[in-house]
């Protein structure tokens, strides 16, 4: 498996996107709506599963279509590339505020396993598929069910993180805790597994969940410190709630006490 060599540079520090210079006859696929602008002379293409080798023929494409399915992500991918001579650029966005991860498969023998919304896009002939958990615990407890994505491949691939992203280094034995949501990926010696918190107390009243992911070195992790779940959480719960009405609308004072906690609207 040989991908495309491509090169890049990320602008922005909280809502960030990467743009991607590709050579004559280079390509990068990226997830459908993640596509931000492109030079003229871009083809765009969709295409069934990854378009890696491994999906070469028409079986190869079904089951990378399929597998596409069970990680929760639309049966297509999109293609871009540079049909053109000279170099020519094409850039992809985050979906929410965040940092944009490079990953070099090479650094990582070819293979990163990550959440199942992170890829944003990578070179082409990098192969997206699936890694599914050998442990039950992990599967039924651990946040991400019994499926995470995997790259595969010797090129560049890039993730997407939630808030501020946290790189850890871990060495053998070394065992790091987690917020379940909050894994962003993490290299395949890696031992993922899911830990109960203990505590009567911390149970019942810490708000933190029943389990914690346990990572245990050698290897290297990926955290963001807001994942799109907790971050959506919010604002549902803050979202006006029967009719339109927000919580002070419904309270004694009502926007006097709008007022009164610094909420300005009239």
């Amino acid at each position: 498996m040989t991908a495309h060599e491509i090169d890049y540079r990320i602008y922005g520090e909280e809502m960030q996107y990467v743009e991607i210079e590709l050579d004559p006859q280079e390509g990068v696929v990226a997830e459908a709506g993640s596509f931000m602008m492109m030079d003229d002379g871009i083809k765009m293409e969709t295409i069934f599963g990854d378009g890696s080798q491994n999906d070469s023929g028409f079986l190869g494409k079904i089951l990378g279509a399929g597998k596409r399915i069970l990680t929760g992500e639309s049966l297509f991918m999109t293609a871009f590339y540079n049909n053109l001579t000279g170099k020519r650029n094409v850039s992809f966005a985050s979906p929410y505020p965040g940092k944009i991860i490079p990953i070099d498969l090479t650094e990582f023998r070819g293979k990163f396993i990550c959440q199942k919304d992170a890829f944003l896009c990578a070179a082409k002939g990098v192969s997206v598929g699936i890694e599914f958990s050998k442990k039950l615990g992990r599967g039924l407890f651990g946040g991400e069910g019994f499926i995470m994505q995997k790259l595969e491949g010797d090129g560049m691939a890039f993730v997407h993180a939630g808030g501020t992203m946290a790189k850890k280094v871990l060495q053998r034995g070394e065992t790091l805790r987690v917020d379940t949501g909050c894994i962003v990926g993490f290299t395949q010696d890696i031992d993922y597994d899911i830990e109960f918190v203990g505590g009567i107390k911390n149970t019942i009243f810490g708000g933190e969940g029943l389990f914690f992911a346990k990572l245990q070195g050698p290897g290297t992790v990926y955290i963001q410190s807001l994942p799109f779940s907790r971050l959506a959480g919010r604002v549902l719960a803050s979202a006006p709630q029967g009719g339109g009405k927000d919580k002070g609308e419904g309270s004694l004072l009502g926007g006097l006490g709008n007022l009164l906690d610094g909420d300005n609207r009239f």
